[in-house]
């Protein structure tokens, strides 16, 4: 499976701070929890790709 291959399933992505100073993603579907601890830096840098890759697919040259 790759990026481009779609899926029919669903789940749901909540996003926070933990009590440890982490970044968490929180990924839950299908029965099964996915926690993601990241540094502030790996966060942020997780953001950067998410915003480079919305502009891509949007066209869009400058940040939102």
């Amino acid at each position: 499976m790759g990026i481009n291959d779609e899926r029919d399933i669903e789940a749901n992505l909540q996003i926070g701070p933990t009590d440890a100073g982490m970044v968490r993603l929180f990924v839950e579907g299908n029965g099964i929890e996915i926690p993601m601890d990241f540094t502030p830096e790996e966060a942020y840098e997780i953001a950067e790709e998410i915003t480079a890759a919305a502009n891509r697919v949007s066209g869009a040259k400058s940040n939102r």
